[in-house]
């Protein structure tokens, strides 16, 4: 609980140094009476935790300034709004639901926890971050581009066999940085 108070408080201190953008503060104030702080990033796989979501968004973004900033031609702010909100699209997304799991020393059946999906807005995935971002805060087109494509090719319009991601990661390095940080993010730096 500690961690996910200072992880929080990182969030908000970078938004509020590295964002200036109109439409900021009735973001924040939105983004407050959401379960962003506390939800997962995923129902079973990288940071399946409370505070997970946050927690993944603090290590994209701390990726993408590690590894890929380059201050003669990136924008601060673009890469604080990519790298925080890229995942958006997961607030309000998990409900803890109960299922039965057989305690293997016992034999006892007994009740668990777990997160279910709980979709009550299906617009896509990056799509759906775009969406919900633009509803305070307007987005450059690369910023917009990269938060739509960061899924790489496990999008389902890449699966579905649209050509949009390799025209996006060609016109914006932005997306390609933010799509990187987040595979690094997930599978090296986020326990499993």
């Amino acid at each position: 609980m500690e961690e996910q108070t200072n992880e929080k408080e990182l969030f908000l201190s970078i938004f509020a140094q590295k964002v200036q953008r109109e439409g900021k503060a009735a973001f924040l104030e939105w983004l407050e009476r959401t379960d962003f702080f506390t939800a997962p990033a995923s129902s079973q796989f990288h940071c399946a935790f409370p505070g997970g979501l946050l927690h993944h968004s603090l290590t994209v973004y701390q990726v993408m300034m590690e590894k890929h900033f380059d201050p003669k031609s990136d924008n601060e702010e673009s890469f604080a709004l990519c790298g925080l909100l890229h995942d958006l699209c997961k607030a309000q997304f998990y409900k803890v639901s109960m299922r039965n799991v057989k305690n293997e020393q016992t034999g006892q059946w007994e009740k668990k926890p777990f997160y279910q999906v709980e979709d009550l807005f299906p617009y896509g995935h990056g799509e759906k971050s775009v969406f919900l971002i633009e509803r305070f805060i307007r987005l450059k087109p690369a910023e917009a581009a990269a938060i739509r494509w960061h899924m790489g090719g496990f999008d389902e319009a890449v699966k579905g066999g649209s050509m949009a991601l390799s025209g996006a990661f060609e016109k914006y390095p932005l997306a390609v940085k933010l799509h990187l940080s987040d595979l690094e993010a997930s599978y090296l730096r986020e326990s499993r």
